[in-house]
């Protein structure tokens, strides 16, 4: 069982990189699979869960060509892939089964999808049920519940669907299958989740229309999409948040992130850290591959607990445990309310995140859909978690906030079942030590 220890006492400080999007790379090797010729995917994630969803591909009959630089994608068209062999392993990827689910739905073709104990526990039946409704055959434990699931393709047919949660997953897993669709599909959410895939469906001149919150996609192009020469993946923001939180809490800090995406839907940690008060600089704005880019610089700053209602939590989902981590160590009371949809990820991650926090002396009260945290910037540990024994859960983002926490302790954290960073950010602890290598 890997493990590692956070030794506190220095600032964070430096420049750094991190992986490629994770969402943005399931959905760039996904959609230039099917793309008519060679697309380049440079700057990609490295992650087991983005390496599963290649090979996955792969196991559908496309060759994929792999560095450490990027990914060669031979696409097949829309009609190319081929029935597997035997079943698809996703991992712990719940953004690789429920789009692959969508992908497949539409094939001429049979294919069974699982993946680790983590996935056949989550919920599947929020893709299983509107897939159905489009004339999809999947099979599953619990009637299509849970995975692992059997997909044989059908031929499908357009649908109006509205969907009862802001889920990118969901909407994701109904753009792909109405690709393969007779008619116009159109898919309504109750908030704006995270849209990378209309993003990269309309960067690949895909025709995508939107009306509020009602997207309207048409089926079965005629010529389909040609490849993308190079696409260039941003920096997984979710990644960089375990850096933005760990900068503004550590005295003396100042670290500058390059190359971050930040798409609107996906950035509401920043709106939350700086309501909070904390330093944050959003410079040198880009756009790559239809998404908006940026290089962050924080410095350490003292931190007041907020209110963080149902709008922001879309925006903030993966991003959850760490900033319970800034809300823990925050002058005041924060209240996290409508995050309901955190107990259905890797880990019941309100349960996890509160239990966890506890140990390090936390002051957390849970709640069915979220928290309050009594922040600890008043109490006589100032701002200081207390250094414990932290288990991870084998949730990789409870591990890397449990590690960030542990920098504000008076002595060493040891984290146990880390094994679990490798899902999304496998160089997790070697860019933490390189921000906390002393410099002369």
């Amino acid at each position: 069982m890997a493990s590692f220890t956070i030794t506190p006492g220095r600032p964070l400080q430096g420049m750094i990189s991190v992986p490629g999007d994770k969402s943005i790379t399931h959905r760039a090797i996904i959609l230039t699979a099917l793309a008519n010729g060679v697309s380049r995917v440079a700057r990609y994630c490295r992650g087991e869960d983005c390496l599963n969803t290649m090979r996955a591909l792969q196991a559908l009959g496309v060759r994929i060509d792999e560095s450490v630089e990027e990914l060669r994608v031979y696409g097949k068209g829309l009609w190319g892939l081929t029935e597997p062999s035997g079943p698809i392993d996703c991992g712990n990827s719940g953004t690789g089964i429920r789009l692959l689910t969508g992908l497949l739905a539409g094939q001429d073709f049979f294919t069974v999808l699982t993946g680790d104990e983590s996935i056949r526990r989550r919920p599947m039946g929020r893709i299983v049920k509107p897939l159905r409704e489009m004339g999809a055959t999947i099979a599953g434990r619990k009637g299509g519940e849970l995975a692992p699931l059997a997909v044989m393709g059908s031929r499908l047919r357009a649908i109006t669907y509205a969907s009862p949660v802001a889920s990118a997953q969901i909407k994701s897993a109904l753009l792909l299958a109405a690709l393969f669709a007779e008619g116009t599909t159109c898919i309504t959410e109750p908030r704006l989740s995270r849209d990378h895939t209309e993003r990269l469906l309309q960067f690949l001149g895909i025709a995508l229309r939107r009306e509020g919150t009602t997207l309207l996609i048409d089926g079965r192009p005629s010529v389909g999409w040609n490849a993308a020469p190079r696409l260039v993946v941003p920096g997984d923001f979710s990644a960089a948040a375990f850096f933005i939180v760990g900068a503004t809490i550590v005295p003396g800090s100042d670290v500058t992130i390059q190359h971050v995406g930040v798409n609107p839907t996906r950035t509401g940690l920043l709106e939350v850290m700086t309501r909070m008060g904390a330093d944050i600089q959003v410079l040198n704005r880009r756009e790559e591959a239809g998404e908006s880019v940026a290089d962050i610089r924080v410095k350490s700053a003292r931190l007041c607990g907020v209110t963080i209602g149902p709008d922001l939590i879309p925006q903030t989902i993966d991003e959850f445990p760490i900033l319970c981590v800034a809300a823990a160590v925050s002058e005041g009371e924060t209240i996290i309310s409508g995050a309901e949809e955190l107990r259905v990820k890797e880990s019941d991650r309100i349960a996890t995140v509160s239990a966890e926090l506890r140990t390090m002396g936390a002051q957390i009260t849970e709640k069915p859909d979220g928290m309050v945290v009594q922040g600890l910037g008043t109490t006589a540990d100032n701002g200081r978690l207390q250094a414990a024994r932290g288990h991870s859960h084998g949730d990789h983002r409870v591990a890397m906030s449990l590690a960030i926490g542990g920098l504000t302790a008076s002595a060493p954290t040891l984290i146990d079942e880390t094994a679990c960073i490798e899902t999304s950010f496998p160089a997790f602890h070697h860019t933490l030590l390189e921000l906390l290598t002393e410099r002369r």
